[in-house]
This record gives structure tokens, sequence and C-alpha cells, in this order.
């Protein structure tokens, strides 16, 4: 296949969210950043209330990039076996054959994630973190693309395992759809008159090696090493808040520059700015924070946070990120 160019990547992405915009309207900014996410070849958590299309994004992007899809309901009964695969006796000739989990797909839907105890979350880290899955002993490498997009709600806590901290680290940013806005509402009502039918059928725009060869050209976006200074200040600042008791990692830092990237090839240029660190920051940062308790009780979210931080790093001047080009 012919290498892709930025302004290509451009085109199709923008094909791609029309496309799942059939299926989820008037969600565009935030159907953005999970593509944002998906190019990155990161995963991505949605916490969000119950009927919020939270399945149907999944769902609709892995058939609009031609993935491979399988979803799995956590709940508090579910075992490591059940996302991973096991291996099964054979009596005919008395050998073991292993047979894959869901976990063996290219888009991966954990609905309900924290609903399932800490030990098949485990499971479920290692394929993300390392793209392979070791069953008895015996690694499994998972196809490329696999992603991940979990979900959980923000009420009903009782009898759930909260993400602990490694584990939240593993996805690239965190987003919410929240409620539409009513002439939206009627779009969907209108729609589902007009098809006759509760199901979207979208169509295919990017078949699954053109959408690897996608990923591949984010990595000829250039970044100046201003912006590179840019984003570990973004995230160095996270940790020396006095607001916050735990800040980002090293890994966030890698989320800024990764979906920062992104962004610049979504608007075909072939150099990232600022403005591009600035919007993913919220969603690249805020679920790795631990706020101090203080700030929960006046109910300071972390986005909150990051974008009070965002006001004070000082921003790469124009002339630097154009002067290493």
């Amino acid at each position: 296949m012919t290498e892709l160019g930025l302004d290509e990547v451009s085109v199709r992405s923008a094909a791609v969210l029309d496309e799942v915009e059939r299926a989820v309207v008037g969600k565009r900014p935030e159907l953005e950043l999970v593509l944002l996410a998906i190019l990155a070849d990161g995963h991505v958590l949605v916490e969000d209330y119950p009927g919020l299309a939270k399945t149907l994004v999944a769902r609709s992007f892995a058939q609009v990039l031609d993935m491979e899809f399988a979803r799995i309901q956590f709940t508090p009964d579910l075992l490591p076996a059940d996302v991973t695969g096991s291996s099964v006796y054979r009596q005919a000739d008395g050998s073991f054959e292993f047979r894959p989990g869901p976990v063996f797909t290219n888009l991966l839907l954990a609905d309900e994630i924290n609903r399932a105890p800490p030990k098949t979350q485990s499971a479920l880290l290692e394929a993300m973190a390392e793209r392979q899955v070791t069953v008895e002993g015996e690694t499994h490498i998972l196809r490329p693309p696999f992603l991940v997009i979990a979900t959980q709600n923000p009420i009903e806590y009782e009898g759930t395992y909260p993400l602990p901290e490694a584990q939240l680290d593993r996805f690239v940013l965190r987003t919410a759809f929240g409620y539409p806005a009513r002439d939206d509402e009627i779009d969907v009502l209108g729609r589902r008159v007009e098809r006759r039918t509760d199901e979207v059928e979208l169509n295919t725009v990017v078949d699954r090696e053109t959408f690897l060869e996608m990923q591949r050209a984010i990595e000829r976006v250039h970044v100046a090493e201003s912006v590179l200074g840019y984003c570990v200040d973004i995230a160095a600042a996270t940790r020396e808040s006095q607001s916050i008791a735990v800040g980002a990692s090293p890994r966030g830092s890698l989320a800024l520059l990764k979906l920062a990237r992104c962004r610049a090839a979504l608007a075909a240029r072939d150099f990232v700015v600022p403005d591009d660190v600035k919007a993913v920051a919220p969603a690249a940062l805020a679920h790795r924070l631990v706020l101090r308790p203080e700030l929960w009780v006046r109910r300071v979210s972390a986005e909150d946070v990051v974008h009070e931080l965002l006001a004070g790093v000082p921003t790469p001047r124009a002339e630097d990120i154009s002067a290493t080009r």
C-alpha cells in the first residue's frame, strides 16, 4: 500500500466522523476525542450515565473502521478466563487446546468495567499494556489493532470495584458524552421514525489495513522541542500543584504528545501547535490525577484543575515552533 499523506488522513478521518454521527447525533467534539485516541493506538475510558450511547459509540467505530468487535459485560462473577480464554482438555487425543476469549478482537467494549473484581480487571491489564495474553505460561499475541473502550457509570457505586490508578493510567484519555441538546434529541427520534428499526446500518469508510496506515502516518507529524517541553511542563505542573495529591506520570506527557499529533493530523497539519496540546490536556490528564480531599468537598473536578494549570503554564512562542521546522 502507498504511504498516506496527512491531508488524506484528515479527509478520511472526517469521513469516519461523518458516518459515526449518523448513529451518534450532536456529539462531534466527543467523537473526535475518541477517534484521536484510536489513531493514537490508545484505550478510552467513557464515564457517563446509562443510556448515553457509550455502547453505540464503540460499535459504530468498529463498523466504520472495519474492525472485529467484541463486548464483555463486566459483572461481579466474571472470571479472568471469561476475558482471556482458557485451555480445554480434548478427550480424543488427551491434549489441551487453547480457546481464545473475547479479548482476541480489534475493538473490545469493556462495559461497566468497575463491576468486576480486581482479579478480573487485571486480566485485561496485560492485554491493554502489552497487547498480549498469557494463559498457563503460554503467551498469545493480540493482532493489531487492539483497542479497548471501557465504560463505567458515575452513579451506583455500591458493589463496584474502583479502577486502581495503575489501570486508569493505561487509558490514553477519559471522556463523557452527556445528555444531548433538545434539537439533537428530536433529531434522534426523527431518524428512528424514518428508518423504522432500532439498528443503524453504518457503512465501512476505512478498511483495517488503511486504518493501520493512518496510524503510521501520525508518526510523520513534526513536534518542535519547545512543544515537547510544553507537554512536560504541563505534566510537571500537576505534580507540583497544591490541589493534587498524585500528579501525572510520564505516561501522561506521552499521552499529550500522541493525542496532540493526531489532532494536528486531523487538521491536515504536519506539525503540532500548543493549541493541540491544550485541547487534549483535560481528557488526557484528568483521570490520572488524585485530588486532595478538600477539593472533593468543594466539588472541584480534576478537569477544572487541569484547566487552571493550563492557564499558568507558559505557552511556547510561534517563532520557537516554526524555527525548528
